[in-house]
């Protein structure tokens, strides 16, 4: 596995196209052996196109989920990680839209339900973040697109795939270590990352009597389409971690896949922290 501790200088605009980054991120390990934990189940990722999404929706086709990605407008990726799925032998369907959209939110459910047969599991992973050096630089624009991306999509999805979820389940949501440490930089992201953690505590009692587990998983410096598209510098990117670099979306999905199985089947309200050794409370 290919774990640089530098990165060649790139920029890109958001969202980020993965099939331009250099080197490629690592999507699976070549010795990830599947054993069907998730056979004969379908799962819906917002913004599996690329990053972390693309390898969680590989990793859960290898253990037999078909699968619906929701993404922006990143064609290629969305093509290419439909056909490593296609190369899983499992179906998948893409759905290009605007998750800012209540009516998309539920578009995208209804037609995942009508296309694959059904929903057991909802990953909330797509999210947008826009440096700022000053606070005081955070419009009121950039604002409302972070909170609708970053945490009203999980309402909306979620809120319309319960209408389809039955016991044993389960919802993922995708945090980030600036929940818990703050950033910065990223103030509204960090904001609306510690929002997750919260909706994910919350609603994991609200569906606790029906045996749908809801569970989060709280990154670190992953390389992802997101770094190059959202810093001018990346060549340092992940070196202040205790292991010295960044992940790699494939340390990152096994996770989901642990979450979406009947592995963590006395789990939820908890999230997993994959941050390479940074210490991290709650």
């Amino acid at each position: 596995m290919a774990n640089p501790k530098k990165f060649p200088e790139q920029s890109q605009s958001q969202p980020g196209d993965q099939h331009q980054m250099r080197p490629q991120p690592t999507v699976i390990r070549e010795n990830y052996m599947g054993s069907g934990k998730l056979k004969g189940k379908v799962a819906l990722i917002t913004g599996g196109d690329s990053g972390i999404g693309r390898s969680v929706a590989v990793h859960f086709a290898r253990e037999g989920a078909d699968v619906t990605i929701v993404y922006l407008n990143e064609d290629k990726d969305a093509q290419d990680t439909q056909a490593m799925i296609g190369e899983e032998g499992r179906k998948c369907i893409i759905l290009s839209g605007d998750l800012k959209k209540e009516k998309f939110c539920r578009s995208a459910v209804q037609q995942c339900v009508d296309k694959l047969g059904g929903l057991n599991i909802v990953v909330n992973n797509a999210a947008m973040q826009f440096p700022q050096d000053k606070f005081t630089d955070i419009s009121s624009e950039q604002l409302e697109i972070t909170f609708q991306t970053n945490i009203y999509s999980y309402f909306h999805i979620t809120k319309y795939a319960l209408e389809h979820l039955k016991e044993n389940d389960t919802v993922i949501n995708t945090s980030s270590i600036t929940a818990y440490r703050g950033q910065e930089v990223l103030v509204d992201y960090s904001s609306t990352k510690g929002a997750i953690v919260g909706f994910t505590r919350a609603l994991s009692k609200v569906l606790a009597k029906q045996n749908i587990r809801v569970n989060g998983v709280a990154p670190g410096p992953i390389w992802t389409p997101l770094i190059p598209s959202s810093f001018d510098e990346v060549s340092k990117f992940g070196q202040h971690t205790p292991m010295g670099r960044a992940g790699q979306p494939s340390e990152v999905a096994p996770a989901y896949v642990f979450l979406a199985s009947e592995d963590s089947s006395y789990m939820t309200g908890q999230f997993i922290h994959i941050n390479g050794g940074e210490i991290i409370g709650g």
